[in-house]
Order: C-alpha cells, then sequence, then structure tokens
C-alpha cells in the first residue's frame, strides 16, 4: 500500500487545501501505476506550527511540503513501469504545486522509501 506522510506548514492547512492534497497525492501514485493502485494510498498530512519550522537553522514562513512516499522496494523498479521515481516525484510535486499554487513548487521536498519484501505487513501478516 502507497503511504505518504506531509510534513508541512500548519498555516497552508486548511478544508479545500487538506481535501486536495489527499486526493491529489492519491492521483499522482494513481498516474504511475493505475488507478487502482491509487485508492489504496493511504495519506497523513502532518501541520507544523510556524514557530516549530525552520531551513538552513533559520525559522521560516515558508510552506515548504516535505513528503515522503513509502511503498515496496519492487514498486520503483516494476518493469512495467519504466523510470517510476522520476515519474513518482514530478506526478508529486505537480500535485502539490497544483494545490497549493505554483509559488511552493521550488519548496516541495520528495523522499521515496523503499521497504524491503518481507520487512511490511497488513493486519498482522508479513505481506
Amino acid at each position: 500500500m502507497p503511504h505518504f506522510t506531509v510534513h508541512i506548514s500548519e498555516t497552508a492547512l486548511d478544508r479545500k487545501a487538506e481535501e486536495g492534497l489527499i486526493r491529489g497525492l492519491a492521483d499522482a501514485v494513481g498516474s504511475v501505476y493505475g488507478e487502482q493502485f491509487g485508492r489504496l494510498a493511504a495519506v497523513d498530512l502532518v501541520g507544523i506550527p510556524q514557530q516549530r519550522r525552520g531551513i538552513g537553522g533559520t525559522p521560516t514562513d515558508l510552506t515548504a511540503p516535505n513528503i515522503t512516499l513509502s511503498l515496496r522496494e519492487a514498486a520503483y523498479r516494476h518493469p512495467d513501469v519504466p523510470d517510476a521515481p522520476a515519474r513518482l516525484i514530478t506526478a508529486i510535486t505537480d500535485a502539490v504545486a497544483g494545490v497549493l499554487g505554483e509559488q511552493v513548487r521550488h519548496q516541495v521536498a520528495v523522499g521515496l522509501l523503499a521497504v524491503p519484501e518481507g520487512r511490511s505487513g497488513i493486519g498482522g501478516q508479513v505481506a
């Protein structure tokens, strides 16, 4: 199951942004792996209070979304999905900019985590 964790300035989040990010990120992963895969995407939005956010050792009021996508390792090198990591990073960044505006595009940081086979599970079963 694709799982997104988004750390973002709390001031950027309102009902419209929350719904847009959740839908947009699910659609982004679906655009790479197929719509049915996007329906499995979990998205956690973590709002960070302005006074608790800094970049380069300095407090900032930038939106600065930091997005982590966790997937099984094999998904990043699936033979039916060439260039999956690059496609995911582009689709994720486009989704965030589409919701929050183009001015945040250069602030979007995306990390792709690869979970090795046998190191994840659902419902108490190793998957």
